[in-house]
């Protein structure tokens, strides 16, 4: 029984700021961040995304200072996406099979300058490799073909566990491809590479910023809403992460973030496993829009909203905003 005013008075334990501190009931730490970066050819260079303020793709020397960075800051890992020249970029996507990438020549270059300091999660799905921008193979008539695909997959994540990812991370949405890809690392000895699935990543209007990171927007023919999930379904996203933890997952993903809160809840709620959610590129600009025309404060918006992942039950979130985020909590 919660007793009734005058005796109850909530706001004396919001009066000042050690009591706030002292009541808090949900933190959000540097190493509940993972920071997402993009690397491009080159040495010595920073291009700037002109959709993400803020944001750049490196070179992998860059890189490499980015993950020295995230050490000092406490950030417990990166995820790599890489920015692939076109001249490497076929129908097949099969430099997603080379194991002298980028993507793979950034992982080996993290770990010889970081040891095991900081973990690695790699992206898994062709749109980076691919002229036609689809996350899989395509048939005469478009149409992204699944089990072809997931053949392609399973050889782009053993190319990348083989370099020294410490994280799969399919984002392809494809069917079966957790199953196939955690028997193949299983069958190469790569037993403790974890498997982050993009359990359920919707067909959303959120991702533009990134493709334009990846040199992917310009290229896409059509949409990908034949494999990515459509927005009104919630029950299906269990159905999926079901489906992903049952083939071998380790951690499920929600993406975008904000927008499918609802979905993070009944995640966790339903299977209990670790749940990632991705503050996707759209979301980050907006907070950047918001903040270039007055509307708010940087700091305040950008823990606020990582605040929210976590009270939905999140283990932790993939954010553009990691740096600027861990810096503020060690201020």
């Amino acid at each position: 029984m919660i007793a009734s005013y005058p005796h109850a008075r909530p706001r004396r334990s919001r009066a000042t700021a050690w009591s706030r501190a002292l009541h808090r009931e949900v933190l959000i730490t540097p190493s509940d961040l993972i920071w997402p970066l993009f690397v491009t050819e080159g040495t010595g260079v920073e291009e700037p995304v002109g959709s993400l303020p803020g944001v750049s793709r490196w070179s992998v020397d860059g890189i490499v200072a980015r993950a020295k960075e995230a050490v000092a800051l406490g950030i417990p890992c990166l995820a790599l996406f890489p920015n692939t020249q076109p001249e490497r970029r076929t129908d097949d996507g099969r430099e997603a099979l080379n194991p002298d990438n980028l993507m793979c020549r950034a992982i080996r270059a993290i770990r010889d300058a970081c040891g095991d300091s900081i973990g690695v999660l790699t992206d898994v799905a062709l749109d980076p490799y691919t002229t036609h921008g689809q996350d899989g193979l395509i048939d005469a008539n478009g149409y992204v073909e699944n089990d072809a695909t997931v053949e392609a997959l399973v050889g782009q994540a053993l190319n990348q566990a083989n370099a020294g990812s410490d994280i799969i991370a399919p984002s392809d949405m494809m069917d079966g491809r957790v199953g196939a890809i955690r028997g193949a690392l299983e069958g190469q000895g790569h037993v403790n590479v974890q498997i982050m699935a993009y359990a359920a990543k919707y067909a959303s209007a959120f991702y533009g910023p990134f493709r334009d990171a990846v040199g992917s927007s310009g290229l896409l023919k059509g949409d990908k809403k034949t494999y990515q999930m459509d927005p009104g379904n919630a029950e299906e996203a269990l159905r999926e992460v079901e489906m992903d933890l049952l083939e071998g997952a380790d951690s499920v993903m929600v993406k975008p973030g904000l927008p499918y809160l609802d979905i993070a809840v009944r995640v966790k709620e339903a299977f209990g496993v670790p749940v990632f959610a991705y503050q996707v590129s759209g979301e980050y600009a907006m907070i950047e829009a918001a903040v270039a025309a007055g509307a708010g404060d940087r700091d305040a918006l950008v823990l606020e909203t990582l605040l929210a992942f976590k009270r939905a039950g999140c283990s932790g979130v993939l954010t553009y905003h990691a740096a600027h985020a861990a810096r503020l909590m060690g201020a």
